[in-house]
């Protein structure tokens, strides 16, 4: 991928620069929001579906740097890094962090990213935002890989929401 030029990038149409993804939780919001807090749970389900998270250095404290590298032998025996610094942390309610392939990967982008939380009802609502990207491309190459890591995040918080309702 090649970097967007200024003028590309002043071209984009409102909300062509960003990424929304909702999804609906069969978990309260306080085990949601666990997956986030907790880095033994989240290496769990960090990365796209054929990706395995292998290295996360990840705590939800403001200004704290955090990084990642995800491999997959299914995508080319593929390691990928990314990083960026925790920037804001509302607790059961929102967190922001920039995010930042390394540099080897040839993305050309540094990402805001802010995940809020709601619930209703025993379902919690997960919403991602993503912004901004230099171009539609570069947007719609973050689909889905953020909605497969989102499958496995979901996946995991609604089976073990399972089993801890089953302990009680």
């Amino acid at each position: 991928m090649t970097a967007a030029t200024d003028a590309e990038r002043q071209n984009l149409a409102p909300g062509d620069n960003e990424l929304r993804l909702d999804r609906a939780f069969h978990a309260p919001l306080a085990l949601v929001w666990r997956m986030w807090e907790s880095r033994d749970h989240m290496i769990r389900w960090w990365g796209p579906e054929i990706f395995t998270c292998v290295e996360l250095d990840w705590e939800l404290t403001p200004g704290r740097p955090w990084r990642a590298m995800m491999a997959s032998r299914q995508y080319n025996h593929k390691i990928s890094r990314m990083g960026g610094v925790i920037c804001e942390v509302e607790t059961h309610k929102r967190i922001v962090f920039s995010f930042a392939w390394a540099a080897d990967t040839g993305f050309d982008m540094d990402t805001v990213i802010t995940v809020t939380f709601a619930e209703k009802n025993g379902v919690t609502v997960q919403s991602f935002h993503q912004t901004p990207f230099s171009s539609v491309a570069a947007r719609d190459s973050h689909v889905g890989g953020w909605n497969s890591l989102i499958n496995k995040q979901q996946l995991y918080a609604e089976n073990l929401a399972i089993a801890e309702g089953a302990s009680q």
